[in-house]
């Protein structure tokens, strides 16, 4: 039973997730609510996960949602199901594209696509901003968790490897060195 829902929680999100891996966040954070697959902590984790490996991002993410959830079949049910709507789909517009390529319709249809790959992205940026910048809790006197609203280091880490990118020689380094560099930063505000 878990297997069929993984396909179907995955279709859901490939078929309305229009924009690439990071249009996938906003029906990800929704699947973790729902269901309790993950948390917005893994999510963030997962998110990290996906732009440091090989492959699409949407791709990578729906691997490691199924395979938490589980296992191998999980991940291999998972990622058939999110990829599944846009076969489907591409194979459809395929035969009909030619036919109706001139009409203004289709046009509108894919300049409206384009807004909301925007939106969808625009809405993926703010919840990883959120994740990852705001509301970090931490271990008060006594044992008692705290929140707190912003979470400085982070912010600075953020501040520094973008002048860094935008304002010094370093620009024309490879992104893996900064993603190397984040990863060791990561490491060490953890310890």
């Amino acid at each position: 039973m878990t297997l069929l829902r993984l396909f179907f929680e995955f279709c859901r999100v490939g078929l309305f997730s229009v924009g690439g891996g990071l249009a996938t966040i906003p029906f990800l954070t929704d699947l973790g609510e729902r269901t309790g697959w993950f948390t917005s902590g893994q999510l963030a984790d997962m998110i990290a996960i996906s732009e440091s490996t090989p492959g699409p991002m949407g791709v990578n993410m729906a691997t490691y949602v199924g395979f938490h959830t589980a296992g191998i079949p999980g991940g291999i049910v998972a990622t058939l199901g999110l990829i599944f709507p846009s076969v489907v789909i591409i194979l459809i517009i395929a035969g009909f594209l030619q036919k109706f390529r001139q009409s203004k319709a289709v046009d509108g249809v894919f300049y409206g696509l384009r807004a909301a790959s925007v939106a969808l992205i625009t809405a993926a940026l703010l919840q990883v901003a959120k994740i990852a910048l705001m509301f970090h809790e931490v271990t008060g006197d006594g044992g008692t968790i705290e929140t707190q609203l912003f979470y400085w280091p982070a912010i600075i880490l953020a501040v520094v490897i973008f002048a860094l990118v935008k304002y010094s020689p370093l620009k024309k380094l490879h992104p893996i060195c900064f993603i190397g560099l984040a990863a060791v930063a990561g490491i060490i505000f953890q310890m």
